[in-house]
């Protein structure tokens, strides 16, 4: 599973909107988020790895990587 297929499921498992999450994320940062570009990015699989992380972040997530044993 990818990163960015990743970011839609915990927007559902919140029941986030894309725009509600570009809502929520201009209100935080200096950068400016609109839904039709996280979507367009998440649509087409180019949503750079910190874009996914600060998303993530704003929906109260964090990212972890866990060592195979």
């Amino acid at each position: 599973m990818g990163i960015n297929k990743d970011l839609r499921i915990l927007l559902l498992n919140e029941a986030v909107t894309i725009k509600k999450l570009a809502e929520m994320a201009n209100k935080v940062s200096d950068k400016k988020f609109s839904a039709d570009g996280i979507s367009q990015k998440l649509n087409k699989g180019t949503m750079k790895y910190d874009e996914v992380q600060f998303l993530a972040g704003v929906l109260g997530y964090e990212i972890e990587f866990k060592k195979i044993k």
